[in-house]
This record gives structure tokens, C-alpha cells and sequence, in this order.
């Protein structure tokens, strides 16, 4: 067994101990109390708890629709211990949705919970009135019916609430879940492909569960929410049992700020094969791969027959990142069927290459709550971009950690402070993480879904940041219209224009 509160940086670990990469987590066993700011708990993790799968859930009717409840709910992270929740379709996060690149589907949402939220569907390109943000506000007890077509190619996407000043607690509460898209490219590729038995939604969460089964919510000054207790699809001290020799691992960090650095306590290595989204043209092997908050990565592990390995994430050099933490055992059985080789090239988008002067927008992230010297406002449009334009947007960050996100975009990481993007994040993308005192660049290209009324979102996708008004909005315009577009448009009923107090 192991404690998760070891919170030394983890290659300061193996320096000092000598302990080699197989036996570091082992090594933690009865490890006292860490520091930085969390209420961590003493407690040993051992793998005692099957992983949750959530269920499939696929369309009906010629409309290709999808029924969705947010509810409350009670859940048992701790055996015999209900803790109060949130979910969809059940009490705590929500069915995996399975989509078709090309489909016109819709979407039917009923939100039973106390109070008006969203439903944002987090990397979908598609119009700003379907985007789910805070100007799509359903009311408690009540419906919103949405609907587009599937765009974006063969990727890993999410849905999670986007409540104006109450997105951090809509999620933290469970509102969540993750969407698949297929496409017919992708079909044709040898990758594990079987729901729920080699192809398994990861969904990453970090609580802390007092022996109550009580949930603490603020644990951080500055990020608000960072727990000791991780959650793999809402289950803890979780195991997955591995029945092929090649397991398709669909990771997403659906924290509300932590920063995770997921690799294999035995320091296996792993492929690379999909980010943000979709899959990269040829895989990457790596041994660790970093998601900050709202980020995803698909990874192809190979496993022994019979063999036990830990999943963890390893400590870092931000406050977001503390400590080692065992996510999930992998189980493999003693006979393992056979799969197919990764394919040394996967057919994904190639980089977004910005052409001769394209336009430049400068962004910079200060303190917790404001972007360029301004909160959020949503009376005030930021920005206006012409459809399908590719521009590039230099993100700065002054302060301590953020995550940057765009919405209804696709992006590419030109450099971060003048160097090379990491191998893990070469691939398309919705989001970025941005270190304290660093910047990126990137190349983003528009969609061609035009309103010069409903805005798009960009934030930092540290929901307490968020909330607090670290966000903006943009507006896709016809080509030449931008000059004449108003900047100013009508709050959306129900709420209020500046950031919550």
C-alpha cells in the first residue's frame, strides 16, 4: 500500500533514495504528513475498487438525439459512506457519448438540478448558440434542446456546466462526462476500439473525503480546489482489470485545477496517440504525459500477462502539481489476447501554419480574475474575428499557474518562451497550460459558424479563475464585417454582466 500525500518533488525522490522508478510508489508506503497549502489526509491506497465505466450512450432516431438529466444524487466514494452529488443520468458524472463525424445530431437536456446551469460541450466546433456557455443558461426544473452537426474528426471531447460564477462548484459537485467522436479514417486504423474492454474512458478528478464521506470544497487559497483523494471515473483506489495485451487508456483531467503528470510507476513506456484533438499524424513514446485542466491524450499501454502496474501522477515544480499520487492498478490476466501494433502513422491534422501577416492579439493573465486589465463582463465583446480566419494569439502569464482555452477553435502550439512545444502537446489542440511567469504562442484557426450576436469564450480553465473573471469573449463575423460589429451586447437573462462578487 502507499499514502497519497507524499508531496516531495518525485525525481528529488529517486535521487536521494536510490529507490529505481519500478519500486517508487511502494517506497511511500507510511509516509507522513506533506505541506503546501492542502488538507492532506494519512491514508494508505491499495487498489480495492473496480473501475466505473460509464455507460455508452449512443443516439436514436432519425434525429440522432440524446437525452440528458442533470440531477442530484448521493454517492459512496468510501464504502458506506453516501457523500451529496451531482450527475447526468445517474448521481455522479455522465454517460460517454458516442458520436459520428457528419451527423446532425440533437441534444435534449433537462436540468433537474436546484439551480440554472449549462451544458458546454468542451472541444465541439460548432455554432456559439449550441456552445453551452453562459449565455445558454437552463433554468432549475427546466429544458433546453440544442442541436449541430459533428464537425470535428476522431477525437476525445467533454461536456461539464459553464454557469457564469458557479462553474467551479457545478463541477466539482459531478456534471460531467465525456464524448467520443468516430470517424471513417479512423475506422480503418489497427487501434483499440472495443468500449469499455480496451478502449477506456479515464477521467481524472482530485477530492478530499473526510472519513464522513464529506467532500471538502475550498483546500487552496489561490486555486481553490486541490484534493488528495484521486478519482478514476468517480471511483477510488480503483483497478482496472486488462484482458488484451494493448489497453487504449482516453485521459481527460476534469479537475477543477490540479495539474497532473501521468505516466506507470514501473517507468514503462507508452504511445502517445491522440491530444486535445484528435489523433497526431504518427504516435509519440513517452514515459510521462502532462494535462493541465480541461486538457485530454489518448495513450496506448502495453501490458505483460499477469502483470500488476500502478498508473500515478508524479509531483512537479507548481503549487498545482504537488505530490505523487497512484491513480489506478492495471490488472493484467494471465492469457491475454493479442492486438495489433500501433500503426506508425496515424493520419491526424497536420500544425495550423499561420500564413504571411496574419493577425496577432496579445493576451496577458493577471492575477486570478483579469485578462488584459479587464474582468469578465458578459455585456462585452473583447474581440471580433473574421470566419475561418488563422491568426495567432500570444498568451503571457504574469502570475502563478493557468490553463488557456478557447472556445469552438482548433490550435497549435507554436513555441512556448521562444522554444519548441513539449513531444506531448505537438498535436492540435483546445487548450494550453501556461506555467507562472511563461508564455505561448499559437496558431489558431476560426471556425466558419458565424453570429454577430452569441460570443464565444476564452478563459483559464482553473474553474476558480474562471468564476472569478479571468475570461473573455469573441465573436466569428463575416469576412469585412468587423469594423461595424456592436461590442456590446444584451446579458442573457437571468444573470449579470460583471463577475460574481
Amino acid at each position: 500500500m502507499i499514502c497519497n500525500d507524499y508531496i516531495m518533488d518525485r525525481r528529488t525522490f529517486l535521487r536521494l533514495t536510490g529507490v529505481g522508478a519500478g519500486g517508487v510508489l511502494g517506497a511511500l508506503a507510511g509516509c507522513g504528513s506533506g505541506s503546501g497549502g492542502q488538507n492532506t489526509p494519512v491514508r494508505d491506497w491499495s487498489a480495492e475498487n473496480p473501475l466505473r465505466i460509464p455507460p455508452e450512450l449512443r443516439s436514436y432516431g432519425p434525429d440522432h438525439a440524446y437525452d440528458l438529466e442533470l440531477r442530484p444524487g448521493r454517492t459512496a466514494f468510501r464504502a458506506d459512506r453516501q457523500t451529496p452529488t451531482w450527475g447526468v443520468n445517474g448521481s455522479y458524472l455522465g454517460p460517454t457519448l458516442r458520436m459520428q463525424q457528419g451527423d446532425h445530431i440533437t441534444v435534449n437536456v433537462q436540468n433537474n438540478l436546484p439551480e440554472a446551469t449549462t451544458l458546454h460541450w468542451h472541444g465541439m466546433r460548432l455554432p456559439a448558440a449550441a456552445d453551452g456557455g453562459p449565455h445558454q443558461p437552463i433554468p432549475a426544473i427546466g429544458r433546453w434542446q440544442t442541436g449541430w452537426e459533428v464537425v470535428n474528426a476522431a477525437s476525445t471531447c467533454w461536456y461539464h456546466p459553464h454557469p457564469h460564477g458557479a462553474t467551479a462548484q457545478h463541477v466539482f459537485r459531478g456534471v460531467a462526462g465525456m464524448i467520443i467522436i468516430d470517424d471513417d479514417d479512423t475506422r480503418r486504423l489497427t487501434l483499440p476500439r472495443d468500449y469499455g474492454v480496451d478502449d477506456i474512458p479515464v477521467i481524472l478528478q482530485d477530492r478530499s473525503i473526510d472519513g464522513g464521506g464529506q467532500v471538502q470544497w475550498e483546500t487552496e487559497s489561490n486555486f481553490g480546489q486541490l484534493g488528495t483523494d484521486m478519482l478514476v471515473n468517480g471511483t477510488m483506489n480503483a483497478y482496472l482489470d486488462v484482458t488484451t495485451r494493448r489497453v487504449r487508456l482516453r485521459l481527460l483531467n476534469a479537475s477543477n485545477a490540479r495539474l497532473y503528470h501521468v505516466g506507470f510507476a514501473d517507468g514503462r513506456h507508452f504511445a502517445l496517440i491522440a491530444g486535445d484533438d484528435g489523433l497526431l499524424p504518427a504516435p509519440v513514446e513517452l514515459d510521462r504525459v502532462t494535462l493541465g485542466p480541461a486538457e485530454r491524450a489518448d495513450i496506448v499501454v502495453t501490458c505483460a500477462p499477469g502483470e500488476r502496474v500502478i498508473m500515478d501522477t508524479a509531483a512537479g515544480d507548481e503549487r498545482i502539481d504537488e505530490g505523487t499520487y497512484a491513480l489506478m492498478e492495471l490488472r493484467a490476466t494471465a492469457t491475454l489476447k493479442d492486438t495489433p501494433d500501433v500503426p506508425t502513422r496515424l493520419g491526424g491534422a497536420p500544425p495550423i501554419v499561420p500564413p504571411a501577416g496574419a493577425r496577432v492579439r496579445h493576451f496577458e493573465l493577471q492575477g486570478h480574475d483579469a485578462i488584459n486589465g479587464q474582468e469578465m463582463d458578459l455585456t462585452r465583446i473583447d474581440e471580433v474575428v473574421p470566419a475561418s480566419a488563422v491568426e495567432i494569439w500570444e498568451v503571457e502569464n504574469d502570475v502563478y499557474s493557468h490553463n488557456f482555452h478557447i472556445h469552438g477553435v482548433s490550435f497549435t502550439i507554436l513555441d512556448r518562451d521562444g522554444e519548441a512545444p513539449h513531444a506531448w502537446e505537438t498535436g492540435r489542440k483546445d487548450t494550453v497550460h501556461v506555467p507562472e511567469k511563461s508564455s505561448v504562442r499559437l496558431a489558431v484557426q476560426f471556425s466558419s459558424f458565424v453570429d454577430p450576436t452569441l460570443p464565444y469564450m476564452y478563459h483559464c480553465h482553473i474553474l476558480r479563475h474562471e468564476d472569478a473573471g479571468m475570461m473573455g469573449q469573441f465573436l466569428v463575423v463575416e469576412p469585412g464585417t468587423e469594423a461595424v460589429t456592436p461590442r456590446s451586447i444584451p446579458a442573457p437573462s437571468g444573470s449579470h454582466s460583471g463577475h460574481p462578487s
